[in-house]
């Protein structure tokens, strides 16, 4: 039977990187790319029918950070598809980070250096903003959004699969701030929360047959990194990178290693997965990947708190998308 892969943020880095790999282990799979720019996803649906050549790439628009788009788009898949094999969500954003140079230079001379590029700690912040929902735009895209479209696809998943990061710490969020208004560390709350919501979705969905994991890609070079640093500074760390890489096995470095993890787990009997557990994409410094589970330092009753938070925010979203509709259907009959 032919298995349906939906992955959002397809279109490049990971995602693409996963694509890759999955057409590699399956030929008759049926991927979707989700993505929001659909002249980017026709790019990457181009380049992965030239090396493989029968396979079966459908395209969809998705903005998750959009939740006029996420409906739309999750009415389109449920018009599609009768099932989605796996659910991967990618797709995510760091918006205009800021990088403590200071810091960033005593660092990389001290013995946390490793752990500071693996972690980001203590150098990056960024600034948030609203979008047009009135949510922080972080949050929506790399949370929010996300969790509506589980909420419209759910009889339909049997399998979630998140991106998370190395970044994700407790200490960057907090539950009265759930979407980071306050704070300057907007990336590292998101992903923390969603690793909360990987363990409540398994604690609420699990018996009835869905199963939701998290992974870590480890330090990875992609766009959403490129963007952290002026490229010239990255011209003069890279053989840093690389040096460092030999000592610790977080430095993936490329997408396709970054991927390793994603690609596990598309192997994995989902009974058989740690739901507490971050399964993190490592490589050697003979550059061998391979994939293990961390305990993540997440706790069960705050992380059925933000279920429930997220419930609630999804039935205000909802209305005040029904107020909209039913303003614009006033307007359009006038």
């Amino acid at each position: 039977m032919e298995r349906v892969v939906l992955i959002t943020g397809a279109n490049s880095g990971i995602g693409l990187a996963l694509c890759e790999r999955l057409l590699t282990e399956d030929s008759q799979l049926r991927l979707c790319l989700a993505c929001r720019n659909m002249q980017r996803a026709e790019a990457a649906r181009t380049a992965l029918l030239t090396s493989h050549t029968n396979a079966h790439v459908d395209l969809l628009q998705l903005d998750v950070g959009s939740v006029q788009s996420v409906l739309s788009a999750a009415q389109e898949v449920k018009a599609r598809y009768t099932r989605i094999d796996f659910l991967y969500l990618n797709a995510g954003i760091m918006p205009n980070p800021q990088l403590d140079l200071k810091a960033f230079f005593t660092g990389l001379f001290s013995k946390n250096v490793v752990r500071m590029f693996a972690t980001a700690e203590g150098i990056l912040t960024q600034q948030d903003r609203l979008n047009s929902d009135g949510l922080q735009e972080v949050f929506a895209t790399n949370l929010f959004g996300h969790f509506l479209l589980i909420r419209e696809l759910e009889p339909l998943l049997s399998r979630i699969v998140w991106t998370s990061s190395s970044n994700a710490r407790r200490s960057a969020f907090s539950m009265e701030d759930m979407q980071h208004r306050e704070g300057r560390e907007s990336y590292s709350s998101s992903k923390y929360a969603a690793d909360m919501l990987s363990l409540a979705l398994n604690s609420q969905k699990n018996g009835q047959g869905l199963f939701s994991s998290v992974i870590c890609p480890g330090l990875v070079m992609t766009n959403l990194t490129y963007g952290i640093l002026p490229s010239f500074f990255w011209t003069l760390i890279m053989p840093v990178m690389w040096l460092i890489r030999i000592f610790t096995n977080t430095f993936t470095l490329t997408p396709y290693n970054g991927a390793e993890a994603l690609h596990w787990l598309f192997r994995q009997n989902p009974e058989s997965l740690d739901p507490r557990a971050k399964y993190h994409s490592l490589t050697s410094g003979l550059g061998t990947n391979y994939t293990l589970p961390r305990h993540m330092d997440i706790d069960e009753g705050m992380s059925d708190v933000l279920y429930s938070k997220l419930l609630e925010l999804e039935k205000e979203v909802r209305r005040k998308q029904s107020e909209e509709n039913a303003v614009m259907e006033t307007s359009a009959v006038k």
